[in-house]
């Protein structure tokens, strides 16, 4: 009996010297991959920085229920480091906390998400009576009629101060469109319904975020402000930074009003707290963190998340974030319980794929290739150099050619040669609706025109001064000949 026990524990401990033989490896793999994929990472980032310009990231990721990684890059305009604790502006990625805080109200049955705005207004007494149609849902799903021309957003000057005052704005608003019918995205919807958040709860906006929402998630360096100075005359928050031929310009963020749709300033380790309470129910019941995730009746736009599918069939929430000094992208798989969330310190601008950053990452963390692209805002930019360059070059040549070419001018020749030169001075005048028209009709200032295509403008601005010349001095010869 006593051989047979020895040579039980023998082959028990053969099995156990078996066992941890393989375990040891397996266990020395896994940190070898996360540690590869993290220097892959990393160097996708740093490198698509440079490729773009961009000096300062704020990047958070959360897989299954963890938090996979937080980390920042880049540093302050006067030398310190950006971390994963670094507060940074979210801009739009705000409307997902407003919904949240509309549907927890919803939860408490202290609002119906069919039910009309105005009918939490009694006083309110709209001109146009379709506004007593706007439902709650409508404003979630950016479908309540209202849109950036009818109601002015970003080009209202003075901006709004207050809930209550752009509350006020209902009264003489006409709307382009039936509530529910048509989709336009419109930051009132969310201002609107942060002003519903504090008339039914008693709180502010911001103290309801932070009682309700940042507290229980343990987002401790999260807060929600009402204006952009605030984050200017805050200087734990980055400068922000547009990009000028490439080359990054600080600047401070211009005016406006964002309590609702775009007030929440946060970090990467706090994002990952928030993404990973997308996974479970904590803050609403599962049949409306079921709606919370779901698409609209008019689109992927449904209660401040684009909801879709990627090409492998799993449901994703994301949403973009855009100031014109910064910006802000985040993606969830819900499926695969993947969270990536990205701040930068550089604002929209046409040349900078903001997205390939999130869709890059994404593309490591699946063991999958991620590629640079070609078209960088380093590449663009150049070429926008030469194009600058090259208009003032031609201008120059041609206008010193024109007197060459008199025999030969016609009042026809002048009339068809005047439309075509003085193509460009119509472009450049009409940005603000050409970039609304395919803009999903948003109507951008000049300002953000200025730092979203500044390259694009100068060289808009010197073709069209090269063809005025031109044409002045064209003018001047043909009445001259005459």
């Amino acid at each position: 009996m006593l051989v047979l026990q020895k040579k039980l524990l023998l082959c028990l401990g053969c099995l156990l010297m078996t066992l941890s033989i393989f375990a040891a490896p397996a266990s020395a793999i896994e940190a070898r991959n996360k540690e590869e994929i993290l220097r892959k990472m990393d160097d996708y980032v740093i490198k698509n920085m440079k490729n773009n310009h961009i000096s300062g990231i704020s990047l958070a990721i959360t897989h299954n229920e963890d938090v996979f990684y937080t980390r920042g890059y880049g540093e302050f305009s006067d030398g310190p480091a950006i971390t994963g604790s670094t507060p940074f502006p979210i801009a739009s990625l705000s409307k997902s906390f407003t919904a949240l805080a509309v549907l927890q109200l919803v939860e408490q049955g202290l609002i119906e998400l069919d039910a009309p705005y105005a009918s939490y207004f009694p006083d309110l007494l709209p001109e146009d009576e379709r506004v007593r149609d706007i439902t709650i849902r409508h404003l979630l799903n950016q479908t309540s009629g209202l849109t950036d021309k009818v109601e002015p957003d970003m080009t209202r000057f003075p901006q709004y101060q207050s809930l209550e005052e752009i509350n006020r704005s209902l009264i003489t608003v006409k709307l382009a469109n039936d509530p529910g019918k048509t989709f336009s995205y419109h930051n009132p919807n969310y201002q609107y319904l942060a002003l519903l958040v504090e008339k039914v709860s008693g709180q502010s906006f911001s103290v309801y975020l932070k009682e309700n929402v940042f507290d229980p998630l343990g987002m401790s360096h999260t807060f929600n402000v009402s204006s952009t100075r605030q984050l200017i005359e805050n200087p734990a928050i980055p400068r922000g930074h547009y990009l000028l031929f490439g080359y990054p310009v600080s600047k401070a963020e211009p005016s406006w009003f964002i309590d609702g749709p775009a007030g929440i300033v946060s970090t990467a380790e706090d994002m990952a707290k928030w993404m990973l309470a997308q996974y479970h129910s904590r803050l609403l019941a599962p049949e409306l963190m079921e709606q919370f995730h779901t698409a609209g009746q008019s689109g992927p736009y449904g209660m401040g998340w684009l909801a879709e599918e990627d090409e492998l069939g799993d449901r994703t929430i994301s949403h973009s974030g855009i100031f014109w000094t910064y910006k802000a992208e985040e993606t969830i798989d819900l499926d695969q319980q993947l969270g990536i969330a990205v701040m930068f310190d550089s604002g929209l601008n046409a040349f900078v794929n903001y997205s390939a950053f999130v869709d890059g990452i994404a593309r490591i963390i699946k063991s999958e290739k991620a590629e640079a692209s070609v078209f960088t805002s380093r590449t663009m930019e150049a070429v926008m150099v030469l194009l600058v360059i090259g208009t003032a070059l031609w201008g120059g040549y041609a206008i010193s050619r024109i007197n060459r070419r008199k025999k030969s001018l016609t009042a026809g020749k002048l009339i068809i040669s005047s439309v075509g030169r003085l193509l460009p001075v119509l472009i450049l005048l009409s940005l603000p609706q050409l970039t609304a028209s395919i803009g999903a009709g948003r109507v951008l200032p000049w300002i953000g025109l200025w730092t979203t295509m500044s390259s694009l403008i100068i060289w808009l601005a010197v073709l069209s001064l090269v063809n005025i010349t031109y044409l002045v001095c064209r003018y001047r010869l043909y009445f001259q000949t005459r």
